[in-house]
């Protein structure tokens, strides 16, 4: 147990009982509990394994290469369809902690098992993000505009591509795209 984390498992939220399971759980697997994030997270010789988060509508066990695991119980999700890596196990209710510790406990063995075979999760890369139309006039009008965007790192690259294809609607991504030109020019990424 790390005491700078005990504040995370005394606040009054909706979680509590279900974070307290997690806890005891996750430091019978001899994982570092450290504080990450603002997040209790366990660490094998400092290398993210597994994380305690909170939401509205449920909490989760967040295991950082969790795309690597089997998934032999059907649980693990992908919070969104741009995560790449990391996979989540939900919890509403502290009952469910209980019903499923035991494949908890196999999980974290596993995800423990792929950080010691250095495993690597595959990633997509930003050339393989679709680029929409739109920025894509923007970049031919303006050889200033392409330099700099083709600067950037590509995570702040994959930032604006992911934002502006969010948008549904074609003067939507325009709007979005003309909102972060100054932005892109300036060398910044979508969340500097």
């Amino acid at each position: 147990m790390n005491p700078k984390v005990d504040w995370f498992f005394e606040k009054d939220t909706p979680w509590r009982a279900v974070y307290a399971e997690l806890r005891t759980i996750l430091l019978s697997s001899g994982l570092t509990e450290e504080l990450k994030w603002g997040c209790p997270c366990y660490t094998l010789h400092g290398a993210n394994i597994v994380l305690i988060h909170g939401f509205k509508e449920y909490c989760a066990l967040l295991f950082h290469k969790g795309a690597l695991l089997r998934d032999p119980e059907g649980i693990l999700v992908q919070q969104t369809e741009n995560v790449q890596s990391a996979r989540q196990i939900r919890f509403r209710h502290p009952g469910e902690v209980l019903q499923i510790a035991n494949a908890l406990k196999a999980y974290v063995e596993e995800a423990v098992e792929v950080e010691r075979a250095g495993q690597k999760v595959q990633r997509k890369q930003t050339a393989d993000l679709p680029m929409p139309e739109e920025f894509t006039r923007k970049l031919e009008a303006s050889p200033a505009l392409r330099e700099a965007f083709f600067a950037l790192t590509p995570g702040r690259q994959r930032g604006y591509l992911l934002h502006f294809s969010a948008a549904k609607q074609s003067k939507t991504r325009a709007a979005r795209i003309d909102r972060n030109l100054e932005r892109i020019l300036a060398g910044l990424g979508l969340e500097d």
